[in-house]
């Protein structure tokens, strides 16, 4: 997930507390000690590190858990409440109308963003969405943009050979003046040198845009600040939009606290539908290993079947799912996204420990889930009914028809066995049934962290 360095350094610091049911002061301070650490070495500035960790020290000394949550849930929760609070309140936008000026130094994935905010706002809001290209520094940055939505109704402006970007951005917003939204996307540099000054005081006076965004490499690290106090001088920012953030740790939050801005965005990938609108309640739970399950469920594309999404969830509890369920299971699994993204929605211990995977383990899960839909495509339909019943000579034939090992073949099987186990187990747990049924169902992520183990 997201910030994976951030959240094991946050795992580790509160595992001073594992079990723990009376607070101890050595282990206390041992575990803020530890957690201002991690918070450090994630880019969090001295002023926000003391303030969380003052907070939560604070908190654990006055105020006693709930009837049988230990000091790590306890814990747990306290930081989650006040990272979500250090974050603040949800940024309330109204597109309808608007113009939108993009801003940032150079590289920070300002087009390809306006991509992805265009693409956002078309296709959650249903409005005509129209950008306008205005860097005129950058060799191809209209082919880029052009290409980037050239599969979508957005209206792309930009004039390739004009090297006046104010005159770009008054002709764009003429020719675009039918259009419900305007996303304006802004040269960069290396740093706020005196040319992009005036040419960005030019550009504001002209669109007099609705909302100023600031976009941000979550990698820049506490460079973050200056960065963003510059651009918030020049043009008042209005919101910060959080690029790569499928990465490292860096600078969304010093940005934040300098401006004020709220984080509306996030990026979470290449493709133009890697585009999160930001929740902090959310994405602290994703943060803190108590998943996302509202954010999963806003993953799946228009054209998912959620009554046999529902069926195949039931069969799965029930433990009576065969190949041809899972095979289901997978193609569904694949037009939300790779494993890794997947994984990133759910509680870190939930499905034993799934959630909790490690980059690489991901990855290989991912190579083993595509190798088993080869081999499932070799199958008969009786085969992919009766696994159990399928013996060496059929393995033998399933083998040679998908190319693959014999032993890859009992590998699928085998996996199969102990997946229908650990779900049987799962639909044992009453608590656990009914949160996941109720999930299913309207996306609620009001879960109780003890329930997976936390």
């Amino acid at each position: 997930m997201a910030l994976e360095g951030l959240s094991r350094g946050i795992f580790r610091s509160l595992g001073f507390l594992k079990s723990k049911r009376r607070l101890d002061e050595d282990e206390l301070k041992e575990m803020t000690k530890s957690l201002r650490r991690a918070l450090q070495e994630a880019d969090f500035n001295v002023r926000q590190t003391k303030e969380i960790v003052d907070r939560l020290e604070e908190r654990m000394r006055e105020e006693e858990p709930r009837p049988g949550v230990d000091l790590q849930t306890h814990a747990m929760n306290i930081l989650y409440m006040e990272l979500v609070r250090l974050l603040g309140a949800d940024h309330e936008f109204q597109p309808r109308g608007a113009t939108l000026l993009l801003v940032g130094l150079y590289g920070q994935g300002k087009t390809t963003t306006t991509a992805k905010l265009a693409e956002w706002y078309r296709k959650k809001h249903g409005l005509r969405v129209a950008v306008i290209e205005a860097d005129v520094h950058r060799p191809g940055a209209y082919a880029q943009l052009s290409q980037l939505l050239e599969d979508s109704s957005v209206v792309v402006y930009g004039e390739p050979d004009e090297k006046d970007a104010t005159k770009i951005v008054r002709n764009g917003l003429a020719a675009c003046a039918s259009a419900d939204l305007v996303i304006v996307d802004t040269a960069g540099r290396h740093q706020l040198d005196e040319e992009l000054v005036v040419e960005l005081e030019n550009i504001a006076s002209i669109t007099r845009a609705t909302e100023r965004w600031l976009v941000i490499d979550a990698q820049v690290g506490q460079a973050a600040g200056p960065v963003a106090a510059s651009f918030h001088q020049l043009a008042g920012v209005t919101g910060i939009v959080v690029t790569k953030l499928d990465g490292t740790a860096r600078g969304a939050l010093s940005a934040v606290a300098v401006t004020g801005a709220p984080l509306v965005h996030i990026g979470v990938g290449e493709k133009v539908s890697d585009l999160e609108k930001f929740e902090a309640d959310r994405f602290i739970s994703r943060l803190l290993g108590m998943g996302d399950i509202r954010g999963l469920i806003d993953l799946a594309p228009e054209d998912m079947d959620e009554e046999e999404a529902m069926r195949l969830t039931q069969r799965m509890m029930s433990g009576r799912f065969t190949l041809n369920d899972m095979y289901k299971q997978m193609e569904m699994m694949a037009k939300v996204g790779t494993i890794d993204k997947l994984m990133s929605f759910l509680p870190g211990n939930m499905f034993g420990g799934l959630g909790g995977m490690s980059k690489p383990q991901k990855e290989a899960m991912q190579g083993n889930l595509d190798r088993y839909r080869t081999i499932m495509d070799s199958m008969t339909g009786w085969e992919k009914n009766e696994p159990a019943k399928i013996k060496a000579e059929r393995i033998q034939r399933i083998a040679r028809g998908s190319g693959v090992k014999e032993k890859d073949v009992r590998e699928l099987i085998a996996q199969w066995k102990r997946s229908r186990k650990m779900m049987k187990g799962m639909g044992g747990n009453r608590k656990l049934n009914k949160q996941m049924r109720q999930m299913m169902k309207d996306g609620d992520m009001d879960m109780d962290p003890s329930s997976f183990g936390m």
